[in-house]
C-alpha cells in the first residue's frame, strides 16, 4: 500500500504483515495478519510517529520515500519501545544518521539497550510537552502500562489526530484502505480489536482507563493506533469501546457462558453436550471451545466478555487434562478476575482434576458454583443431571445480573 494522507501533512506510512503465524510469538494472525502503522508529519520540520519491525524496516523506508526524503527527517518519536515499533531503527539511522528521538524518561535509557542509539541523538520529553514543527505542534501524553511502563501518546494539534501506539489497536491487516468509513461492515475489525485488547492489554485495564480519561481533556478528530484501523469516521468508536471492555476487568463482564472443554475419549464431550443444552435453554450466550484444538487467543477474547466460565475436564493422571490446563494457565497468567464459575468431567480409577483446576485458578479468587463428576460414561441419569446442571449455572449468572 502507498503512503496515505490522513489529515494535510500527516501521512499513514504503515506495511502489512500477512505472513507472520504468531505475533509476538504466541498469538495467531495466520489468517487475520497485522498492520504496523507509522505516521509522518511534513512541515517545517519533518517527524515519524512510531515505525515497523525488522523484517518490514525495508518497506518502512519505501514509504517515507513516497513523500520525503527520508534522511532529511528531523524526528523519530517513540511511543513505544516493543521492537514490532522500533525494529527498523536500525536501518532508519544509516539514512537519517543525525535524527533525534523523542521519547519518554523510561524509553531513553531502552533506546540504547535495544539499538544502542547514543543518548546526545535522544531527547526526553515530559507529561503535556510541545514539539513545534512549523505549523503543526506535537503534544505528548504518558500513558503508562498501555501495556510497558515508557508508553506515550503523540498528538498533534493542529489537525488534532491522536497517534495511540498500542493503545485503541487490534488484529487484521488492513484490506487496501486504512479507515473506518471505508469498510461497510466492520465486524471483523471490531472482533479483531476485541481479541488484540484481551490478550495485548486487558491484564492493565486499569492504566487503559487512565489514559482514557486523560485523553478525554482534548479534542481528536482521529484515533490513529500502531495497529490496525485509523478511526477517522468516529473516532469515539474505539474509545468507547476500550472503556467498556476494560470496566469488564472490575464487573467480570455480561452474563454468558465460556465453556472451555477437553475430552480423551469422548465421555467429557458427550458431558458437555447435555450442560451446553441446560445452559442454552436458559437464554445466555454461549461459546463452546475445544481447548485441544483452539488457541487460548480465541477462547480469552470471549471469556474475557462474559462473566460465566464452564470447564469440561476429565482427570488425566490425577490431575486435569493438559489441554484445558495451558488454557487456565493463560487465564491465571492473564489475571482474569471476577468470574462464576463450574466444573464438570469423567474420571476413571480416581479424581483429581477438581483439585489441580482449583489450584491453578486460586490466585484469581474466582466464584466457584458447583463441580459435577462422573465415572466412565455418562448414563442417560448423568446427561439429565448434566443439563439441568447447565441450566442452573446459566440462571446463577442471570440473577447475579438482575441483583
Amino acid at each position: 500500500m502507498p503512503a496515505i494522507e490522513v489529515k494535510p501533512g500527516i501521512h499513514w506510512i504503515g506495511v502489512n504483515d500477512r505472513t507472520t503465524d504468531l505475533f509476538e510469538g504466541m498469538w495467531p494472525i495466520t489468517q487475520e495478519g497485522v498492520s504496523y502503522n507509522s505516521y509522518l508529519l511534513v512541515d517545517e520540520k519533518k517527524a515519524l510517529v512510531d515505525l515497523a519491525n525488522t523484517s518490514h524496516a525495508g518497506t518502512l523506508l519505501d514509504q517515507i520515500s513516497d513523500v520525503i526524503d527520508p534522511s532529511t527527517l528531523d524526528y523519530v518519536v517513540i511511543n513505544h519501545m516493543e521492537p514490532d515499533h522500533t525494529g527498523a531503527i536500525n536501518l532508519l539511522c544509516q539514512v537519517a544518521p543525525n535524527v533525534t528521538f523523542l521519547c519518554s524518561a523510561k524509553a531513553a535509557p531502552m533506546l540504547e539497550a535495544f539499538y544502542g542509539v547514543s543518548p546526545d541523538h535522544i531527547q526526553v520529553v515530559e507529561e503535556g510537552q510541545e514539539v513545534s514543527l512549523g505549523e503543526k505542534t506535537m503534544q505528548f501524553f504518558m500513558i503508562p502500562f498501555v501495556h510497558w511502563p515508557e508508553t506515550m501518546a503523540t498528538y498533534e494539534q493542529q489537525q488534532k489526530v491522536a497517534m495511540t501506539g498500542d493503545a485503541f489497536g487490534g488484529f487484521g491487516a488492513l484490506r487496501g484502505a486504512i479507515f473506518d468509513e471505508n469498510y461497510p461492515d466492520m465486524t471483523f475489525y471490531r472482533a479483531e480489536a476485541m481479541r488484540y485488547f484481551a490478550n495485548i492489554v486487558a491484564k492493565y485495564s486499569t492504566p487503559v482507563l487512565r489514559a482514557i480519561d486523560k485523553l478525554s481533556t482534548i479534542e481528536i478528530s482521529v484515533v490513529a493506533p500502531s495497529h490496525g484501523l485509523l478511526w477517522r469516521q468516529d473516532p469515539m468508536e474505539i474509545v468507547s469501546l476500550y472503556a467498556t471492555w476494560s470496566g469488564y476487568a472490575a464487573t467480570g463482564g455480561t452474563p454468558g457462558v465460556t465453556l472451555i472443554y477437553g475430552s480423551m475419549y469422548g465421555n467429557t464431550e458427550e458431558m458437555m453436550n447435555a450442560v451446553a443444552a441446560g445452559i442454552s435453554s436458559a437464554g445466555v450466550p454461549l461459546g463452546i471451545f475445544d481447548a485441544a484444538r483452539t488457541h487460548g487467543s480465541y477462547i480469552l477474547a470471549h471469556l474475557w466478555q462474559h462473566n460465566g466460565v464452564m470447564i469440561g475436564a476429565p482427570t488425566y493422571e490425577a490431575g486435569v487434562f493438559p489441554p484445558v490446563a495451558q488454557v487456565l494457565g493463560l487465564l491465571a497468567e492473564k489475571r482474569v478476575m471476577r468470574k462464576r464459575v463450574a466444573r464438570f468431567g469423567s474420571y476413571g480409577w480416581s479424581g483429581g482434576a477438581q483439585r489441580a483446576i482449583e489450584g491453578i485458578l486460586e490466585p484469581l479468587k474466582w466464584q466457584w458454583m458447583e463441580n459435577l463428576e462422573f465415572r466412565g460414561a455418562p448414563g442417560r441419569d448423568d446427561l439429565h443431571q448434566g443439563e439441568e446442571f447447565g441450566k442452573r449455572f446459566a440462571r446463577s449468572l442471570l440473577e447475579e445480573a438482575g441483583s
